[in-house]
C-alpha cells in the first residue's frame, strides 16, 4: 500500500489544481516513458488514457485489456514521475466499488475516471444506480484515509441520443447526481460546443472536458466556457503513433532492398 500521508498530499495538491486560477491542463499518458515527458514538459499532474494504454500492451479499448495489466501499468506510471497521478479506470473493469478504491490507494494514484457505461450490455448505467457506485468508491477511499479525487464521465455525449438539448438536459441530471454522491468532477466526454460546456458547468460545477490538437475546441475556449480541467483523452497516443509510422515508412523506404535499382541481399 502507498504511503498514505504522502499520497494525501498529492491528492492535495492535485484538488488545488482544479481550483485555479487557471484551468488545469493536463496531458494524457499511456505508459512510464509518456509520463516522463510530460512532467518534463512541465505539466503539474499526469492523467493516464485507458484507450492508449489498452493499445500499448495489445488489446483494444473499452475495457478489452484485463484489469490486471492496466493496473500494472498504472502503477508503472505513478512510480514513474513525482506528480500526482489520475487513472483512467473506464467503467472499473467489472471491480466493485470498493475493490477499485484500494487498488488505486495501493498503486498511489491521485484519483480516478469512471465512466457510466456498461460495456457489456452497451448501455448507460441508470444514473441512481451509478451514483450509489461513486458514493460507494469515495467512502470506501476516506475509510483508508484517502479522499481520492474522483472524475464522473458522463456518456450522453458519445450516445448522441437525441438532440444537443435533451443531450445537456439528461448530462446536467447525471451530473448533478454524481456530484450530490461525492464525484469532486464531472467529465462530459466529447461534448466540444462552448455554450453547452457552460450549461454542464452552471448545473455541475466542475467539469472535465477533452480537446485535442488543432480540434474545434480550442483550451482558450474550454476556459472561457467555465471548464476547469482539460485532458487530451487518446489523441496525443494516436499522434505518437502517426509520427511513428512515418518514421517507420521512411527507415524501409531506405532500407537496402527497398531502394530503386537494388538488389536484394
Amino acid at each position: 500500500m502507498a504511503d498514505v500521508e504522502l499520497l494525501t498530499a498529492k491528492v492535495g495538491t492535485f484538488r488545488e489544481l482544479h481550483a485555479g486560477p487557471e484551468m488545469l491542463t493536463m496531458a494524457n499518458a499511456w505508459d512510464a516513458a509518456s509520463a516522463q515527458r510530460f512532467e518534463a514538459a512541465g505539466f503539474p499532474a499526469i492523467a493516464t488514457t485507458s484507450g492508449g494504454v489498452a493499445l500499448a500492451l495489445g488489446y483494444a479499448d473499452h475495457e478489452q485489456a484485463p484489469v490486471d495489466e492496466m493496473l500494472a501499468a498504472a502503477a508503472r506510471i505513478v512510480r514513474a514521475v513525482a506528480l500526482p497521478v489520475t487513472v483512467d479506470l473506464e467503467a472499473g473493469y467489472g471491480l466493485g466499488p470498493e475493490e477499485i478504491a484500494r487498488c488505486l490507494v495501493d498503486i498511489g494514484a491521485v484519483g480516478l475516471n469512471l465512466e457510466d457505461t456498461d460495456h457489456r450490455r452497451n448501455a448507460l448505467v441508470p444514473a441512481e444506480a451509478q451514483a450509489e457506485r461513486l458514493a460507494a468508491v469515495k467512502g470506501t477511499a476516506r475509510s483508508l484515509g484517502v479522499d481520492l479525487f474522483l472524475n464522473a464521465r458522463v456518456d450522453v455525449f458519445i450516445r448522441r441520443e437525441g438532440d444537443l438539448e435533451a443531450q445537456v438536459a439528461e448530462g446536467a441530471r447525471r451530473g448533478r447526481l454524481y456530484r450530490e454522491a461525492g464525484a469532486d468532477c464531472v467529465y462530459p466526454i466529447m461534448l466540444g460546443e462552448p455554450s453547452a460546456i457552460r450549461a454542464m458547468v452552471n448545473a455541475c460545477g466542475v467539469v472535465n472536458v477533452t480537446v485535442r490538437r488543432g480540434g474545434p475546441l480550442s483550451l482558450d475556449a474550454a476556459a472561457a466556457a467555465g471548464a476547469r480541467r482539460v485532458t487530451y483523452a487518446t489523441s496525443l497516443f494516436r499522434d505518437t503513433m502517426n509520427a511513428l509510422d512515418l518514421i517507420a515508412a521512411e527507415i524501409r523506404a531506405a532500407a537496402p532492398g527497398k531502394r530503386a535499382g537494388s538488389k536484394p541481399e
